[in-house]
């Protein structure tokens, strides 16, 4: 739970809105005092810039709302407008288009130290859970971003995946009808567009809401997968932590700023450069590279319908994560055989994107396919199967004797029992 609250207000207006509201109490105790586990890396930091990524895509898209028009006809002009017109205009296009991919960047980073430090274990399933659901949004949000400049390569992803729903038996078509506003994806299908992408990043802020709240309940996972015990096992939010993640997000700024001042275009589509033409179709439709796994998956299959429950239950999976996984041990540094299986796993999703890119065609679709039934072996058999047959290595004793080793911690639990005050009689 969230560290005592040691804040006193100094002014009596302070003292008086305290008493009736404690705003400013809550976020002492939230995001100064709490306690979190001395032993945290650099992984660490990227809720914190994720978080970062949320409000700077949030201002960005709201600056950009202002000055677009969601009409197939004047769409793709009004992006032109702000790109050559809007004072600036072109970079925040620039920092809002190139945000997703580091937002992706980010969450998949993410994503990937949970793995590898099993902080989807009890007590954190709902955290992960939530988590989970933020991924969901986010992939809706960017999915639907993409449509919106109106070009080649966004009309003819929309008309692709929302395709796809007419697979699903006896509804499909009526959601495919009710998405398009129509017979094909048009004008109203851009209107639905551009409303849901308003509106589902600050759907996405709430559950974040949620899920800084279910953080601050158990705590945070650390490196060693060892709860945090005594005082020793922790260190206060402030100073030793914001510094840490302050420095983290400098360097992803500049990395962010790479892409953004030098190579904007570089993770986009020469295609949708063209204004969208509903009877000239491109020659190689793909998505956006953070959607390429899933693509690959979807193309795996040579049935559309279960392609597409493929390509759904390959994220559903993650959300049963904590109880497919039977090891007691969290942390993937005292799990040997499990560390293999990992970054074999990790290579998996990177080959999937690739393939994702490639042609459905000859070897690349028999390659898909190979690496799909791997991706979900590794949580359907892999990991219930790794956590009875595998022995782990002796965890520490304490997140202390982590940090310090077994004497170092010792010494240190010595030390603080020797300066405490004397209270027996």
């Amino acid at each position: 739970m969230s560290g005592h609250s040691t804040y006193v207000p100094k002014s009596a207006v302070g003292r008086w809105f305290e008493s009736r509201l404690p705003v400013m109490g809550l976020l002492h105790s939230s995001f100064v005092v709490f306690p979190n586990p001395r032993n945290l890396n650099y992984f660490w930091t990227f809720g914190g810039i994720l978080s970062f990524m949320l409000v700077a895509q949030i201002v960005t898209g709201v600056v950009l709302a202002m000055h677009y028009t969601p009409h197939a006809d004047m769409a793709f002009n009004s992006v032109e407008h702000i790109m050559r017109d809007v004072n600036y205009g072109w970079l925040i296009r620039y920092l809002h288009a190139n945000g997703a991919s580091m937002f992706f960047i980010a969450v998949y980073i993410h994503i990937f130290r949970g793995f590898y430090y099993g902080s989807y274990k009890a007590p954190r399933e709902i955290l992960w859970i939530l988590g989970v659901i933020i991924f969901l949004l986010m992939m809706a949000t960017a999915f639907m971003g993409y449509v919106l400049p109106w070009g080649q390569m966004s009309y003819w992803g929309a008309t692709v995946i929302t395709n796809l729903f007419s697979a699903i038996p006896l509804v499909g078509e009526t959601v495919v009808s009710y998405l398009w506003g129509g017979f094909s994806v048009a004008n109203p299908t851009l209107n639905r567009f551009f409303s849901l992408h308003y509106l589902l990043p600050f759907m996405i802020a709430g559950v974040v809401v949620l899920h800084i709240w279910a953080l601050h309940v158990p705590g945070s996972n650390n490196p060693s997968g060892v709860e945090k015990q005594t005082e020793k096992d922790t260190l206060p939010f402030h100073p030793y932590f914001t510094v840490k993640d302050g420095l983290a997000l400098v360097v992803f700024i500049m990395f962010f700023s790479w892409f953004a001042f030098y190579i904007p275009n570089y993770l986009g589509h020469a295609d949708n450069y063209i204004m969208a033409d509903p009877s000239v179709t491109p020659a190689h439709i793909v998505p956006e590279w953070y959607f390429l796994p899933y693509y690959a998956i979807l193309r795996a299959v040579p049935d559309k319908l279960l392609g597409v429950i493929a390509m759904f239950s390959s994220i559903a999976v993650l959300a049963f994560l904590p109880w497919l996984d039977t090891s007691r041990v969290k942390s993937a540094t005292y799990r040997p055989l499990y560390r293999q299986f990992f970054w074999v796993f990790a290579i998996v999703c990177v080959l999937l994107g690739w393939l994702g890119a490639k042609p459905p065609e000859g070897g690349y679709v028999i390659a898909a396919r190979i690496l799909t039934a791997y991706y979900f072996a590794h949580f359907l058999i892999i990991l219930p199967l790794l956590g009875l047959f595998e022995t782990p290595r002796r965890l520490p004793g304490s997140i202390a004797e982590a940090v310090l080793g077994k004497q170092g911690s010792a010494n240190a639990m010595a030390s603080g029992a020797a300066a405490a005050p004397n209270t027996k009689g």
